[in-house]
C-alpha cells in the first residue's frame, strides 16, 4: 500500500461523494464528465490554486502545510477522524516500533478480565489479535479460542466465521463496516508497521467483502454502540459495546467489553450462558 496512492485515492474519494450544491457552486444541470466535484471546484471552494490541489491529490504533499490541509479538509466535508487521517496519511510514515511477534495480556489485565462476571470481554492486540478473553465472551461469540493463532483476530472473527455473520444477522454489514473504519484509523497509525500491512493485504485476499468494504474507504474510531445479537442458545441479546484504551501499554490496543442494561431480559440471558 504506496503513501503517495493511498493519498490520491483517499482524495478522490471524498471528492467524489461531493456535487456543486453542496458546497455553495451553481449546478447548471449538465452531463457531468466526472463524479462530483472538479479538480478545480474543490481547489475554488478550498481557496488554493488548481496546481497545489492537483499536486496534492497526486500524492505529492512534500511540504504542504497544515493549513492547506485543513482547507481541503473542510471543503470535502471531512469529520473529525477523516481530517486526522489526512493530515496522517499526506505525512512520511512513522518509524515503527513493532511490538513483540506474540503480544502478551498482563496479568492484571486477565485478573480484569476474569472479573468481568456479567460482561462478555476481549482485550484486542494492535493488530487486532484477540489476546485475551473470559469465559463469557466464548459463551456469547462462539469457540474463537480454538482458532490458529493466526486467525484469531478481529478481523477474521468478523469475516471467515459464519457463526459470527449468523450471530449479527441483518446487522452484520454495518459491524464489518465499522471494524473496516476502526481498521483504517490503525492504518493511518501503523503505516511503517510490516507486520499490521500483511494482516491487511492477507484480509483482502482472503475476504471479497473486506477487500470491497476496504476499497470503500470508510474511516471512523470505534465509539459506544449497541449491537443485538441472535445468539442460538439464548435467543436475542442486546449489548452496549465499550472499546476501552488502557495508557501506557503499546501490547494492547483495548479492551473490549460488551454489557446488557441492567435487569434486562438480555442480562438474564448473559446470566444464564455465565452458569457452569
Amino acid at each position: 500500500m504506496d503513501d503517495r496512492t493511498e493519498l490520491s485515492e483517499f482524495l478522490k474519494s471524498r471528492r467524489a461523494r461531493l456535487r456543486p450544491h453542496d458546497v455553495g457552486l451553481p449546478d447548471y444541470g449538465r452531463v457531468r464528465r466526472v463524479a462530483g466535484l472538479r479538480r478545480e471546484e474543490l481547489a475554488r471552494v478550498a481557496g488554493v490554486s488548481i496546481a497545489h490541489y492537483t499536486r496534492l491529490e497526486q500524492g505529492r504533499s512534500d511540504s504542504v502545510s497544515d493549513e492547506i490541509l485543513d482547507a481541503v479538509g473542510t471543503a470535502l466535508r471531512l469529520d473529525a477522524d477523516e481530517r486526522a487521517y489526512l493530515h496522517e496519511i499526506a505525512r512520511p510514515a512513522p518509524r515503527c516500533e513493532r511490538p513483540a511477534a506474540s503480544p502478551q495480556v498482563p496479568p492484571s489485565f486477565r485478573y480484569l478480565l476474569e472479573s468481568f462476571a456479567m460482561t462478555p470481554a476481549m482485550a484486542v492486540g494492535p493488530h487486532t489479535q484477540i489476546i485475551g478473553w473470559n469465559r463469557l465472551a466464548v459463551a456469547v461469540f462462539g469457540d474463537f479460542p480454538a482458532l490458529p493463532d493466526d486467525r484469531r483476530t478481529l478481523s477474521h472473527l468478523v469475516f471467515t466465521e459464519p457463526s459470527l455473520r449468523a450471530l449479527y444477522g441483518a446487522g452484520w454489514e454495518d459491524v464489518a463496516r465499522e471494524h473496516v473504519a476502526q481498521l483504517r484509523v490503525l492504518f493511518g497509525r501503523h503505516r511503517g508497521d510490516a507486520a499490521f500491512l500483511a494482516h491487511l493485504d492477507g484480509m483482502r485476499e482472503l475476504s471479497a467483502d473486506f477487500a470491497r468494504m476496504w476499497d470503500e474507504r470508510p474511516i471512523g474510531r470505534i465509539r459506544s454502540r449497541v449491537h443485538v445479537l441472535y445468539h442460538p442458545v439464548v435467543g436475542e441479546l442486546t449489548l452496549h459495546r465499550e472499546l476501552v484504551t488502557p495508557p501506557e501499554q503499546p501490547s494492547c490496543c483495548g479492551l473490549d467489553l460488551f454489557a446488557a442494561e441492567p435487569g434486562s431480559p438480555s442480562e438474564k440471558a448473559l446470566r444464564r450462558l455465565g452458569e457452569p
